[in-house]
């Protein structure tokens, strides 16, 4: 009933997987956690936010630092524009993601949000990835093998293929009762009203 198309590269990403977990432990709702890799999505169906890079609105840009700030406040957690490498290559992390599957991969998927918004690690590079795997208590040589994995791999961009094939644009992608689409942190009480309406249509 509950989808969440993510990719750990994007900050308003981290802040909807911190809010959407309360909030759908609240109304006692199972989330499936779907990684996707973001860039594809912006190469195939998106590119617009290269460009929005290229040549940003001094004004607007200057706004969204301040609407980041505000929102990773009123969340309670520490983000911050990494300095050294932005964009982030997070294909690994994500596959990391779906090889733990849907229960295990949310405090690993807490940490590389943690090491990249909050600490300015490259979660590209395997000796940080290996770090974080130990923080979160899994195997890392376990870890580097099964992301390897041909099936690994191809679940990514069938994750990725799907949410652009059901409307998607970017991460975090939210959809409730599988054909109710939200994009972005800041539909949270707009997606707890469309599970509310959901809820109340099953009782």
């Amino acid at each position: 009933m509950l989808e969440f198309f993510f990719d750990c590269s994007s900050p308003w990403t981290y802040l909807a997987f911190h809010n959407i977990q309360p909030l759908a432990k609240e109304l006692g709702v199972e989330i499936s956690w779907r990684p996707i890799l973001v860039g594809g999505i912006f190469n195939t169906v998106n590119p617009s936010v290269y460009a929005q890079r290229e040549t940003p609105v001094p004004l607007k840009a200057r706004y969204m630092k301040k609407d980041l700030a505000d929102w990773a406040r009123s969340a309670g957690v520490a983000i911050k524009m990494p300095p050294t490498v932005f964009p982030v290559n997070s294909v690994k992390a994500m596959r990391g993601c779906i090889w733990l599957g849907n229960k295990d991969m949310v405090p690993f998927a807490t940490a590389v949000f943690e090491a990249y918004w909050g600490a300015d690690k490259d979660i590209s590079q395997d000796s940080v990835l290996t770090e974080i795997c130990k923080k979160v208590g899994i195997d890392h040589v376990k870890f580097f093998e099964g992301i390897g994995q041909q099936a690994i791999k191809d679940q990514l961009k069938a994750n990725t293929d799907e949410v652009m094939a059901r409307g998607g644009f970017g991460s975090p992608t939210i959809f409730v009762d599988k054909t109710d689409m939200y994009f972005g942190n800041d539909r949270m009480p707009l997606i707890r009203e469309a599970l509310e309406r959901v809820k109340a249509r099953a009782a």
